[in-house]
């Protein structure tokens, strides 16, 4: 099963006030385990940087004055993204970015239904709790020292083992491979009958024979019969 694991960063709160996309972080999964493949992208968002949005990801006017507009790495980011079950932590603020983005271009947004919530997952396992990224990091054990300003990509790589802890724990995927990499050798015969070992013949000597014949003597009515020794 491939997902894909992602997160955005935004100069706001909503697309349809204005807000626009300038930072995603796509990491693939297969069988809850990274295969390593990631997608990374700053956008231009052709509109000034909020103060309070630069103070969370630190992506200024400057920085990002010479990165490509979302129209020109659309198609590498959904060549990648491919028909993959996307995961965010609360996805629904992620998907509508993505997809006013692609509604602005014209092109096809993407379904609900592929779209798994890691927020509502944490609220029905850990009822009560806080669910920040940074709190189910703290409660999994997951080393987050690294993160000093909120970044796409890094984010979705924490998210992969906040997701697979929520899944079940890291034992998961270790055992589960693709059928692609199941290996059967194909036997025209089976070497056991193709080779059959050869017969091993004991001798026995002429000593073990007479003490075998003096040890049955002595026995008194032997169930096999009195001509057994013979």
């Amino acid at each position: 099963m491939r997902e894909i694991v992602f997160d955005t960063e935004t100069t706001g709160l909503s697309f349809s006030s204005g807000d626009r996309l300038v930072e995603i972080g796509c990491v693939e999964m297969i069988n809850r385990s990274e295969t390593g493949r990631t997608f990374h992208c700053y956008f231009h968002p052709e509109r000034p940087m909020p103060a309070e949005a630069q103070r969370i990801h630190g992506l200024s006017d400057a920085f990002l004055s010479d990165k490509p507009r979302f129209h020109e790495k659309v198609d590498d980011l959904l060549g990648f993204i491919g028909d993959a079950v996307l995961v965010a932590h609360n996805a629904t603020f992620d998907f509508g970015f993505l997809n006013g983005e692609l509604k602005k271009l014209g092109r096809e947004i993407i379904a609900l239904e592929r779209m798994i919530d890691t927020v509502a997952m944490a609220r029905q396992r850990h009822p009560g709790a806080k669910h920040s990224l940074d709190a189910l990091c703290s409660r999994y054990g997951i080393d987050r020292s690294h993160r000093v300003l909120h970044g796409a990509l890094l984010d979705a790589q924490l998210l992969c083992q906040v997701y697979i802890e929520l899944t079940g724990g890291r034992q998961i995927g270790l055992t589960l491979v693709s059928e692609e990499e199941i290996v059967v050798p194909v036997l025209d015969e089976d070497p056991r009958v193709a080779q059959p070992r050869p017969m091993r013949v004991f001798a026995v000597s002429a000593d073990e024979l007479a003490r075998h014949a003096a040890f049955v003597a002595r026995l008194k009515n032997p169930l096999w019969g009195a001509d057994a020794s013979g």
